[in-house]
């Protein structure tokens, strides 16, 4: 080989390689091997053949989906890299077969869900799979399910490229639309120099004040700060549980009538709604419990005063690839940075019967307002970003496996498409991502599609028995919601029709 082309295969070497960041190797760390669930009902049949031939001409050309990892050394966690490969979709598209007229479908589906994630997948291929469940549902003809490793990206980023391969069905060669979060407009313009500065330096005091405190929190919540044993509270080693994955499909247009009759946003509602939800769900498991002479609580409320229940949110930290952006990558070859660029914060929840449902979206409103001004997610994605570089992945897993092991669950939400979609020709009806291999005996993810917002649960069965249940109390919390801005008169007739 002459030299230059030496340098030349050298170059292709390093190009075809990619060192693990420090996250994605946090979410291959042994007890906290993290993937991400998308299951995808489908308006028709899907055709195995078809999707394989869109799935080569698109997500196949992704970096992160056409390489493996692979580690170099005997040290833990160490020379972590992706390493471009030859894709064989047959290794990656499951069909099994089916019968049509299988009882339960839906339960069906639950535990053919439950059960893929028992394997984990192969680290000698691309560490995603897709599998076509050909059978009818009460909400769907078939079912899609893609797990991918959370090591790939964030779940932004992922959703967005899982996007980025459907159509809109009223016009096939069109990418999906997805509103795009607006920042409040100011009122202040007519205030004068002196007030606008003035409350700039009480809005900066308020950011360092809310900082510091939530630092000390998360410090804390490392050191010794747990939260309250409840019945939805998940034991030490509640990450190596099999879950349980279902969900419930309400009406955004319910929400979004809230968030205008409260001047709130979308993300309170569903905060608040999910609040009131637990609060239900909990009321019920508590009022099952026998106290110390062995009767059984009776009484409207059976919640213990002073509950600590608090959820992480992660938050990316890095401004995600759009879908037209994830479209032309795959297309063009184009470069865009992927991977995980994220931190965490601690949102407490107020677990207890409100007398007025709409309470609980108000104090939802609250906490979230007061968490905008905070730089927690900086903090913790800087801080552990340190002890990563100063003490590796296993230090650094160790202290967020057990800040997330003192707190009790974890939130989501993203948005979703505003018209219908298909999947290389499928029309979609529903989207229901989720997450699993936390620390976590619970989590609970929203997400849009049209005129509707789909709750997934990702259950530990063993802390939580009937999470069907839990599915029915957040749902009846919206309506609840719903009817007492109804009755104030907060929400106009005409609005509802």
């Amino acid at each position: 080989m002459m030299m230059g082309d030496h340098v030349k295969a050298t170059r292709n070497s390093h190009h075809d390689e990619e060192p693990l960041s420090p996250a994605a190797r946090f979410f291959h760390a042994p007890r906290f091997n993290v993937y991400i669930i998308a299951i995808m009902g489908c308006k028709t049949r899907i055709n195995p053949d078809v999707v394989k031939a869109g799935l080569e001409q698109t997500l196949v050309k992704h970096p992160r989906f056409s390489s493996k990892m692979v580690v170099d050394g005997n040290k833990y966690c160490k020379n972590q890299k992706w390493t471009r490969t030859k894709v064989n979709l047959e290794d990656h598209i499951i069909v099994p077969e089916l019968d049509p007229n299988i009882d339960f479908p839906d339960r069906f589906v639950e535990d053919y869900v439950s059960n893929v994630t028992r394997t984990p997948l192969d680290l000698s291929k691309p560490l995603w799979e897709l599998h076509i469940l050909n059978i009818k549902t009460s909400d769907a003809e078939a079912v899609g399910v893609f797990r991918i490793h959370h090591s790939m990206g964030d779940g932004a980023s992922l959703v967005s490229l899982l996007l980025a391969c459907t159509r809109k069905t009223s016009d096939p060669e069109a990418l999906p639309s997805v509103p795009v979060r607006k920042r409040a407009g100011s009122t202040f313009n007519s205030w004068d120099g002196f007030w606008w500065f003035f409350l700039a330096i009480w809005l900066f005091l308020r950011l360092i004040w809310n900082t510091f405190v939530d630092v000390l929190l998360f410090v804390a919540t490392i050191l010794f700060l747990n939260d309250t044993k409840t019945p939805i509270k998940g034991a030490p080693g509640v990450e190596l549980n099999v879950k349980k994955f279902v969900h419930r499909t309400v009406s955004l247009d319910d929400i979004k009538l809230v968030k205008n009759a409260m001047n709130t946003t979308v993300n309170d509602v569903v905060v608040g709604i999910t609040q009131a939800g637990l609060s239900r769900y909990l009321n019920r498991r508590y009022s099952g419990e026998e106290q110390k002479d062995g009767r059984v609580k009776q009484s409207n409320s059976n919640i213990p005063k002073g509950i600590r229940l608090r959820t992480a949110i992660l938050v990316n930290l890095r401004k995600s690839a759009g879908i037209q952006d994830m479209a032309d990558m795959m297309a063009k070859g184009s470069k865009i940075r992927g991977g995980n660029v994220i931190g965490y914060l601690f949102l407490p929840f107020t677990i207890a019967l409100q007398d007025d449902p709409l309470d609980y979206v108000r104090k939802a409103k609250a906490i979230i307002d007061r968490k905008k001004l905070s730089l927690e997610p900086i903090f913790t994605s800087t801080s552990l970003g340190l002890v990563f570089r100063t003490f590796g992945t296993k230090v650094t897993t160790a202290i967020m496996r057990r800040a997330l092991s003192n707190i009790t669950m974890a939130i989501s939400g993203m948005i979703g498409p505003q018209e219908e979609i298909s999947f290389y020709g499928h029309p979609i009806a529903y989207l229901a991502p989720t997450v699993y291999g936390g620390p976590s005996s619970l989590v609970v993810h929203f997400q849009s599609y049209v005129n509707k917002m789909t709750i997934s649960l990702s259950a530990d069965p063993s802390v939580i028995p009937d999470p069907h249940e839990l599915c029915n109390n957040i749902e009846e919390s919206l309506k609840l919601v719903r009817d007492a801005a109804l009755n104030k008169g907060l929400i106009k007739l005409q609005d509802v029709v």
